[in-house]
C-alpha cells in the first residue's frame, strides 16, 4: 500500500472512532473546570506513601528551576483592583513552569488544588507567564503571599492578546489561552496555548535551589 493509501486508511479509521482529522479552529477563551476529577489521587487513603513529604521536598530541592509569576485579568464576574481573593487581576508565584510543545506552541505550569488564585485564572480562561530576572526576588515574594493585594505598587500593562497583566521589567513573557487541565495528585497540570510572547534578551534569570533564590555564576 502506498503512502496515499495508508493516509486514506488512517483518516477512515479516525472518522470511524469519532476522532478529529484536523486541528480545531481557534475559539475565544472560556472558563474551565478549576478542579477536574477531585476524587483522583495517586495514593489512596488506606495506602502508605513510599516517601515522606519532607524527604520528597529535600531531594527534589536539588533540582534548580527558574521562577515565574502567572497572571490573569479579572474574570467576567470580577472588577476593581486587587490580586488576592477578591476582584481585579489574579497572580501567583510559580516555580513549576516548562515549555511543552513546539507545534502547536504549548507551555505548562503546575498549581496546588488548594490555591485560591487558580479558580480565578480558570474563570478568566487565559494567563500570562512572567519570567523573572535575577534582581526580582522581592517581586516573587510579593506574589507568593496569600490574601494580599499582590499588584499593589507593581507596574504592569495588558498582554497583547489576552489582556493578562504583563509585569514591567521582566526578561520575558508568554501570553496564553488555557488549552487543557489535567489531574496530578494534589496538584493540577495546566497546559496553555501560546498566542503571543516577547523577551528583552538581556539579564540573568532568577533561580530557585534548595529553598533559596540564586543566580547564574560566571
Amino acid at each position: 500500500m502506498g503512502h496515499a493509501g495508508m493516509a486514506a486508511t488512517v483518516v477512515r479509521y479516525l472518522r470511524s472512532v469519532g476522532s478529529p482529522t484536523s486541528a480545531p479552529a481557534e475559539r475565544e477563551p472560556e472558563s474551565v473546570d478549576a478542579l477536574p476529577r477531585p476524587d483522583l489521587r495517586a495514593v489512596g487513603d488506606d495506602e502508605r506513601a513510599p516517601v515522606s513529604p519532607a524527604e520528597f521536598r529535600a531531594v527534589l530541592g536539588n533540582f534548580a528551576t527558574g521562577v515565574t509569576v502567572i497572571t490573569a485579568p479579572p474574570g467576567a464576574d470580577e472588577d476593581g483592583a486587587g490580586g488576592g481573593s477578591g476582584g481585579g487581576p489574579a497572580g501567583f508565584a510559580c516555580q513549576s513552569f516548562a515549555s511543552l510543545s513546539l507545534d502547536p506552541p504549548l507551555v505548562t505550569f503546575m498549581v496546588a488544588r488548594t490555591s485560591t488564585t487558580w479558580p480565578r485564572i480558570a474563570r478568566a480562561g487565559v494567563f500570562c507567564v512572567n519570567i523573572l530576572g535575577a534582581e526580582q526576588g522581592e517581586l516573587c515574594r510579593s506574589f507568593a503571599v496569600s490574601g494580599a493585594d499582590k499588584f499593589a505598587g507593581v507596574a504592569h500593562t495588558p498582554a497583547p492578546v489576552t489582556g493578562s497583566p504583563q509585569l514591567d521589567a521582566v526578561p520575558a513573557w508568554i501570553d496564553c489561552r488555557i488549552h487543557a487541565v489535567h489531574t496530578g495528585g494534589d496538584h493540577l497540570i495546566v497546559v496553555g496555548r501560546v498566542v503571543a510572547m516577547g523577551a528583552a534578551g538581556e539579564g540573568d534569570p532568577l533561580l530557585f535551589h534548595k529553598g533559596r533564590f540564586g543566580r547564574l555564576a560566571d
